[in-house]
């Protein structure tokens, strides 16, 4: 069994086109022996947001704290925390936080 926690694991700004104030963790994943799938944290800080993207695999997200609005290609969504969303594979989307406190969620997706 593997257990970590998260104020110990280190945090990575991302510095890419199409993302904005976004840290990420990666909890768990194949470097803990983790087979099948790999488990992130995000922080999205006050106006930032995450790609506006699809890719093949599907992924869980799980909003820890905060709130924001989640955006498929023809709706955008409200969540907040302890709320749960599935991704199907192709399906573009994007996270974003117009609030003014950071916005914090797990993403578990499939090992490449």
């Amino acid at each position: 069994m593997v257990i970590k926690s998260l104020a110990s694991t280190p945090a990575e700004q991302i510095n890419e086109t199409g993302v904005l104030g976004v840290t990420r963790q990666i909890l768990l994943g194949p470097q803990d022996g983790a087979p099948n799938f790999t488990m992130r944290c995000f922080t999205v800080a006050p106006g930032g947001y995450t790609y506006y993207h699809a890719h093949d695999y599907e992924h869980e997200i799980f909003i820890v704290s905060g709130t924001g609005i989640a955006r498929g290609k023809n709706r955008e969504v409200q969540i907040k925390s302890n709320e749960a969303i599935l991704v199907p594979p192709n399906e573009i989307h994007q996270i974003l936080n117009p609030h003014p406190e950071p916005l914090v969620f797990l993403c578990l997706i499939p090992n490449q």
